[in-house]
């Protein structure tokens, strides 16, 4: 079976992916009615055994509604008018979608706002007060 490459150390078998070919709105004149050009893929990504478990989350969270809740994720492409390049755009897309997936993100580090940092904020905030309190009119004694 023919595999799809993802990563250097990721790729998914090409027989994962079901297409199905339906009929696409837009351009293309009386052709939309007769030709179906549009593009659909699923991909199981909760059943891919070439998948990881930290992957099928991330991908997951990118995916969206694209997902469905039996970890099903569907790609429609019909940006053009000919069945060859809306499967070549759905296909890309997943395998762009799977690459941001394989990335790890990067750990955030908590960080503190420095001693100088907060002295100027107080000090800021001091000076906004003052000036507001000198806008009030003056109490007779």
């Amino acid at each position: 079976m023919a595999r799809i490459q993802i990563t250097p150390n990721l790729d998914i078998d090409e027989s994962e992916i079901k297409e199905q070919f339906l009929q696409a709105s837009g351009p293309g004149g009386q052709n939309v009615n007769k030709v179906s050009t549009a593009v659909q893929i699923r991909f199981d990504v909760v059943r891919s055994p070439n998948l990881a478990d930290d992957i099928c989350k991330r991908l997951a969270r990118l995916a969206g509604r694209r997902m469905n809740k039996d970890g099903v994720l569907v790609i429609t492409a019909r940006q053009f008018r000919t069945q060859e390049r809306n499967r070549a755009d759905a296909r890309a897309r997943l395998i762009e979608l799977i690459k941001r997936a394989s990335v790890l993100p990067k750990p955030r580090k908590k960080t503190k706002p420095s001693k100088a940092t907060k002295r100027r904020r107080l000090d800021e905030k001091g000076a906004r007060s003052k000036l507001k309190r000198m806008r009030t009119t003056p109490k007779d004694d």
